[in-house]
């Protein structure tokens, strides 16, 4: 930590300063300048007092910290990138992971067919909602644990690992027993209690941002994961709430730049919930590829207009085989496949 003292400090009140520091378990160093004096505080933020309440004193002008708040996602505490095990899918590394599924699983007929399709084409991941957040009280809220039964089933035929959403802390183990990796939504991504809960499985935990979440919100909620001792974690970035109405979110690509930056975990790109319109969602995968997203998470659904929840942003069939086609020159134009 920094401490920046006021112009014309006197000698006691200096070392009344110096003295707390002390007192909180730092050891301070101090450097006279010709204006200011700064004092560098020395030690180890977990484990002492927060200097902050320096703030309050007269004669400081300014505690700043000079570690990351966000200390375990941060790349000061990791500076290689990390990659999560989810099923046997490697998140983080040379490929470019798909994760493709409907929005919502509606039958049996409906999420096997959606199944063996995806896999197919290139998949290496099956996503689908048993839980279902939604707005409104009187839309389809999933199936439930027949959701979840259903999505295993799917798991054993076509051999793709599972990621889908929990909603309540009391569904973490159920979740947990049929998934792979656990979904934190948008509405949850300042859920504390429900994101330790994730983490206490110790499965891997996909962190959604926030609809009006700056990036540092979202990344100290990332670390709510990493300090409950579980490693796997894995940012989302799925469109934020702006004043364009044109799309359903306005597609942050640049947060993944930022994170990548900020963070040794992998990003993924949820273009469905991003912009709202399947009509984008390819084009948007692709800038996702060239930005450098970790993987893709992609709604897609055999008959999009019949689709209980979230028609309008999910893919059919022949366009998600033809997304991972157009996909694979632009990972090989930044050293990825996919």
């Amino acid at each position: 930590m920094i401490v920046v003292l006021k112009n014309n400090v006197s000698p006691e009140e200096e070392n009344a300063v110096v003295e707390e520091i002390k007192k909180l378990g730092y050891r301070p160093h101090v450097m006279h300048g010709v204006a200011r004096t700064v004092i560098g505080a020395i030690g180890d933020e977990h484990s002492h007092r927060d200097l902050e309440v320096l703030n309050a004193w007269t004669q400081v002008e300014s505690v700043t910290p000079i570690q990351k708040r966000h200390k375990l996602v941060s790349r000061e505490a990791h500076p290689q990138s990390s990659t999560v095990n989810a099923g046997g899918v490697i998140v983080g590394g040379k490929k470019i992971q798909v994760m493709a599924g409907p929005c919502s699983v509606e039958s049996e007929e409906q999420l096997m067919k959606t199944a063996h399709a995806v896999k197919a084409a290139g998949a290496s991941m099956l996503r689908g909602g048993a839980f279902k957040p939604r707005t409104s009280p009187y839309e389809f809220q999933g199936l439930g644990e027949e959701g979840l039964k259903l999505l295993a089933k799917a798991r054993e035929e076509t051999g793709l690992p599972i990621v889908t959403e929990l909603l309540s802390q009391d569904q973490a183990e159920l979740v947990a027993e049929y998934s792979d990796m656990l979904q934190i939504g948008t509405r949850n991504a300042q859920n504390f209690q429900l994101i330790i809960a994730a983490a206490k499985t110790g499965k891997p935990v996909l962190l959604k941002r926030g609809m009006s979440m700056r990036i540092m919100e979202w990344l100290l909620a990332g670390e709510y994961v990493l300090a409950n001792r579980n490693p796997n974690l894995l940012f989302c970035e799925r469109g934020i709430r702006t004043f364009e109405d044109y799309t359903r979110n306005t597609l942050d690509l640049s947060a993944v730049a930022v994170v990548k930056a900020e963070s040794h975990c992998p990003i993924v790109v949820d273009p469905s919930q991003g912009c709202g319109k399947a009509s984008l969602v390819r084009s948007m995968c692709k800038g996702a590829v060239a930005v450098g997203a970790d993987a893709l998470l992609v709604e897609v659904h055999p008959n999009p207009t019949e689709a209980i929840s979230d028609a309008a942003q999910q893919i059919d069939l022949e366009g998600f085989a033809a997304l991972i086609d157009e996909l694979a020159p632009i990972a090989e134009s930044v050293g990825r496949e996919i």
